[in-house]
């Protein structure tokens, strides 16, 4: 459960969101009462954004269906322009 603070408060209890973070509940902080940030503890942080593998390696994926991708190329050869 992530727990959600307006900016001022965010501000004030700086120390205290950053634990909450770290112990694996996400913090989220509003401006004018949208969420805007969030914060997330190192380790969720790393999670999120490691690789997951090489594009080479998704594209050459045996899974991947190839009626699942549209290669057609545009019969349309553009504009006749007078010069």
């Amino acid at each position: 459960m992530h727990s959600e603070w307006q900016l001022q408060e965010a501000k004030g209890n700086l120390s205290q969101l950053i634990k909450r973070a770290a112990s694996g509940d996400a913090q989220v902080v509003t401006v004018h009462g949208k969420p805007t940030a969030v914060v997330v503890s190192a380790e969720e942080y790393a999670r999120l954004t490691r690789r997951q593998g090489k594009l080479s390696a998704a594209l050459l994926h045996p899974d991947l269906a190839a009626e699942d991708l549209d290669i057609s190329r545009s019969p349309d050869t553009g504009r006749d322009i007078k010069l």
